[in-house]
């Protein structure tokens, strides 16, 4: 029996670096083992961020990937300001005090005058090209994922075009909610633009996928249409060699951006240095990843400067034995109410791992269910001092013991494969 064709439309796709790629190359991997033939449909030139050239050995050989060519505003735009167009681009925006008029410029034409993103020059083109792909290659079933949430508009295009189309709305991050939006400098007018775009997708799209029950909850008061949660995952990994390190290393893998300035870990550390000379003296503070100047501020201001380990970008390979190697993983999310919905997909790196994980977010977070039910870490909020500095100790004392001990349960239900048997049930629907 030949298997179900399905067509991927996707911005992040190897070489793309960051979170953003893993989530449909995993699916991709895996459907067939359920009986679909995925095809990708991705740009052929497209500004990624950040780049990792390891992940092209991950793409199936025997995926169909289509590219077609994109226009997009950061071409011209880095004209006037290469190292400031890839900062914004990549999501760290400075903070208002410091934004040049430059700065301010890009954001405001950003925020206003490519909606909903700087993709969404690709939509036509793409609308007109996958009509007839569409129509050539008997494709019944489309997934549209986001962001960037003009590829949604693809979707939208397609579905009135084909109304028997099947079309899946996956956001890997919502959209009107997002933290970033707050900074584009948006107009009224264009942040109703967003909400009616945002609309439309959500009650014209068969079936919405999201990552995590907030922002399930979210979307079910702007739509009728069923919702599904298929958060993010791991994948196989060779066996962790947990060997004790020559430093007690606290390690955050993944970008760091300015909003997500976990003040409270500072100060722990902070005291627990001015406490303890041989916690000190044995502490390392490993920073894997993009990090913002203002993060790197905040932890000289509080006297961590001596401990502090940048390894800044690195391959996600690379990035995994950081993670193996660690005494306990750092997992930080923005002290924020819309960010209690964001799973960050490396917390399931992070299970992977089997290292504790020290968490922190806002109170009632998605994030913290998954760590009680798997006992894999501890979770605290910003104001959790005591809480914290409690637990870090008792991770150190372990250390200096060679006790390391992991105590995570009930992981295997976020194997990349588990989910995308989930995703093939709901493909079937």
């Amino acid at each position: 029996m030949r298997d179900k064709k399905v067509l991927i439309i996707a911005y992040y796709w190897p070489p793309a670096g960051g979170p953003g790629v893993q989530r449909w190359l995993k699916f991709v991997k895996y459907l067939p083992e359920f009986g679909y033939e995925p095809i990708v449909y991705v740009p052929e030139n497209p500004s990624y961020p950040i780049v990792d050239q390891s992940l092209i050995t991950e793409i199936p050989a025997e995926v169909t990937v289509v590219k077609r060519p994109i226009k997009e505003p950061y071409g011209w735009a880095s004209t006037l300001s290469r190292k400031r167009t890839k900062t914004i681009s990549s999501g760290i925006v400075p903070k208002q005090k410091k934004q040049s008029l430059l700065e301010k410029l890009m954001l405001f034409v950003r925020g206003n005058f490519f909606i909903p993103d700087a993709r969404v020059g690709w939509v036509q083109p793409s609308i007109t090209f996958l009509k007839k792909y569409i129509a050539e290659h008997q494709i019944e079933a489309i997934i549209t994922t986001g962001p960037p949430h003009s590829l949604h508009l693809i979707g939208k295009g397609l579905k009135d075009w084909q109304p028997t189309l099947k079309w899946y709305a996956d956001f890997r991050d919502p959209w009107t909610t997002i933290g970033y939006h707050d900074k584009l400098k948006m107009t009224t007018k264009t942040k109703a633009t967003h909400k009616r775009l945002e609309s439309e997708v959500l009650n014209i799209a068969d079936h919405v996928i999201v990552t995590s029950p907030g922002t399930q909850k979210e979307f079910g008061h702007l739509t009728s249409k069923p919702i599904t949660v298929l958060t993010n995952g791991y994948d196989d990994r060779p066996p962790a060699n947990h060997k004790k390190n020559s430093k007690f290393t606290l390690a955050h893998i993944g970008s760091l951006l300015s909003d997500r300035n976990p003040q409270v870990l500072w100060k722990v550390l902070g005291a627990l240095c001015d406490e303890n000379a041989d916690f000190k003296k044995n502490v390392s503070l490993q920073l894997v990843g993009k990090v913002s100047s203002e993060i790197i501020v905040s932890i000289q201001e509080a006297g961590l400067e001596s401990i502090l380990d940048l390894k800044g970008y690195v391959s996600h390979q690379k990035a995994q034995q950081y993670q193996v190697h660690a005494s306990a993983l750092v997992l930080i999310e923005i002290n924020e109410e819309h960010t209690k919905g964001i799973i960050a997909g490396k917390i399931f790196e992070y299970l992977a791992a089997q290292r504790p994980i020290i968490a922190i977010g806002p109170r009632g977070a998605d994030i913290e269910h998954i760590l009680k039910t798997t006992e894999a870490g501890i979770f605290v909020d910003y104001d959790g001092f005591q809480k914290l500095k409690i637990e870090i100790l008792e991770l150190y004392t372990n250390w200096l013991q060679g006790n390391e001990t992991y105590n995570g349960r009930g992981i295997e239900k976020y194997h990349r494969r588990e989910i995308t048997k989930a995703l093939a049930q709901l493909l079937t629907q």
